[in-house]
């Protein structure tokens, strides 16, 4: 049915948005742009973003690859059918962390909401328009692009950890800090006889 709705040539077109070389250079000008207008911020803080978001495309193929390898999941029919290595899928995989990293790259510097959520919205269709396109094209199941999915979930996530840090939820109870006195060890902390 969805192969009816989505022709092959506008389906190769989504698929090829999980290219590397389509999705990579997206994140590098997103990483570039990021470094650039964090320039006047001490050192660590004007690169630890673009890093994270770079180390973060890397440890896709690093992740994907392996687990490609181990699980052998078999081609859907077609024109790749008898090979194996197909879950998780990693055009699906490339596309999200590639097109998600640089959206939480540009955010900070999005100061309109509407821009805000015009870049979101913008790397949520990019990433969730790949997966038909490599379903109807016969490159991947369904079940391979939403494992992708998940593991590009986990991987923004402790991308966004590393970007904003984790603090605490406002209003959340802190446990209270205890001071010790300053006293010795075997005397007593008030004036009292010893």
């Amino acid at each position: 049915m969805l192969g009816r709705a989505l022709p092959a040539p506008l389906a190769e077109l989504l698929a090829d948005l999980g290219n590397m070389t389509v999705a990579l250079p997206v994140l590098l000008l997103a990483a570039g742009r990021s470094g650039w207008r964090a320039r006047t911020a001490p050192l660590p803080r004007r690169w630890l973003p673009p890093l994270a978001a770079v180390v973060a495309m890397a440890l896709v193929p690093a992740l994907v690859g392996p687990l490609q390898a181990a699980l052998a999941r078999p081609a859907p029919p077609g024109a790749l059918a008898g090979e194996t290595g197909f879950y998780p899928s990693g055009h699906a995989a490339t596309a999200a962390v590639a097109y998600g990293a640089a959206a939480l790259l540009l955010l900070p510097y999005a100061a309109a909401p509407y821009a805000r959520r015009l870049l979101i919205t913008a790397a949520l269709v990019l990433v969730l328009a790949t997966g038909p396109g490599l379903v109807v094209r016969g490159y991947h199941w369904p079940v391979d692009v939403l494992g992708s999915w998940a593991l590009s979930a986990a991987l923004l996530t402790v991308l966004y950890g590393v970007l904003h840090g984790i603090r605490p939820r406002p209003g959340a109870q802190q446990a209270p800090v205890t001071r010790r006195s300053a006293a010795p060890r075997g005397r007593p902390a008030s004036g009292g006889p010893s």
